[in-house]
């Protein structure tokens, strides 16, 4: 059994997995952030499946790009649950996680980054790395003539999936994917 994480966006997910098939994803909303209704959700559907945490065998996280917070959100939840149980963590970007939706040699995974920029990345169709994942104008991206995915809303069951079949690895081994640096960094450095 896998349970799938991303709240990396307004609009987060979590899923569980037999291998890769999907048992059921569950659409997060919470414009106040994931943090106070993670594990609750996570319970809810365990309960509903009748699976217990010890039965998990493997958790995945989606690592970014996104929301600062809720990547950070997600990836402790993952981190913490996989440390507590001694399981492994699988970490897959939500880039990755798109591009595995769609159908082309070349798959342009797209989403909205705000301040009018886009996060996209070019993978091949066995998801190997041909552009790397960057933020800037969508008119700046070199799309050429790969397949452009626009992000839906639910990507957990697709985190699951690749986790599933990667494997996962030390959970301490997994690390954000923000792309963009943080509003922070970008005020630190110009003054």
């Amino acid at each position: 059994m896998i349970l799938a994480i991303d709240v990396c966006n307004e609009v987060g997910s979590i899923a569980l997995l037999e291998g890769t098939r999907v048992r059921e994803e569950r659409r997060l909303e919470s414009p106040d952030g994931f943090g106070h209704v993670l594990f609750g959700a996570i319970t809810e559907m365990l309960a509903a499946h009748g699976v217990r945490l010890s039965d998990i065998s493997l958790y995945a996280v989606a690592t970014g790009p996104g929301s600062f917070t809720g990547v950070r959100v997600g990836l402790a939840a993952a981190k913490g649950l996989a440390y507590a149980s001694g399981k492994p963590l699988a970490g897959v970007t939500n880039l990755e996680a798109l591009a595995s939706l769609g159908t082309g040699p070349l798959r342009a995974p797209i989403f909205d980054a705000r301040r009018g920029d886009v996060y996209a990345a070019i993978y091949d169709d066995a998801l190997r790395e041909v552009v790397a994942p960057a933020v800037c104008p969508l008119a700046e991206f070199p799309l050429g003539g790969a397949e452009r995915i626009e992000a839906g809303p639910l990507l957990a069951a697709a985190v699951g999936r690749l986790a599933a079949e990667r494997g996962g690895v030390d959970p301490a081994a997994v690390e954000a994917t923000y792309v963009r640096p943080s509003d922070a960094e970008l005020l630190s450095t110009s003054s």
